[in-house]
């Protein structure tokens, strides 16, 4: 019976510890190889790098004329946001602005597609109630392009940035390691 106690006794406590364990998982990539398809990260990249160029172009325009923009599209067309039209052009500004620097780095990449696409959306609903759908998809238009076309593309390109994140060629790319802290049993 002493023997039994003894062995009880110089056994270590595992659950003792108050500090949580720490446990990381790497999640492979289904190329566990290490291969990495360059012409399709360089598309990515190009398409990433380009898409926040115009964004930036954007941004930049509503700042020429914000009063413009406040009374003709935010006024006009978007009466349902609360304040003043004039905000939500600096912040549609702000945001084509912000929010492509950290997409093209990679700094808080999903976020700022996020951004992008929620403004584009604004945009998209804009051209809907200001022209309509003009006849999409089977119409051939005046100008060759619906007017809410490349507002449609944009969100399309932010959506996907927002799901997939900016890609390998990233300066701030997210690890494939997920650090989570289990129960502990006591």
């Amino acid at each position: 019976m002493e023997d039994s106690e003894s062995q009880v006794s110089s056994t270590p406590n595992l659950n003792a510890s108050k500090a949580p364990q720490k446990v990381e998982v790497v999640v492979q990539s289904p190329n566990a190889q290490g291969e990495i398809n360059i012409t399709a990260e360089l598309a990515i990249f190009l398409l990433r790098i380009g898409f926040c160029l115009f964004m930036v172009h954007h941004g930049l325009e509503k700042f020429q004329d914000p009063e413009g923009f406040a009374e003709f599209v935010v006024g006009k067309y978007l009466g349902f946001l609360p304040g003043n039209p004039v905000l939500w052009t600096y912040a549609a500004a702000a945001t084509q602005i912000i929010c492509p620097i950290g997409l093209a780095i990679g700094f808080f990449a999903r976020i700022s597609a996020l951004g992008l696409f929620s403004t584009m959306i604004f945009a998209v609903y804009f051209h809907l109630i200001d022209t309509g759908l003009e006849g999409f998809p089977l119409a051939v238009v005046e100008n060759h392009n619906y007017n809410f076309e490349l507002s449609a593309i944009y969100a399309a390109i932010a959506f996907y940035f927002a799901c997939a994140g900016p890609g390998r060629l990233a300066a701030f790319r997210k690890t494939n390691t997920i650090t989570y802290y289990p129960k502990s049993e006591s």
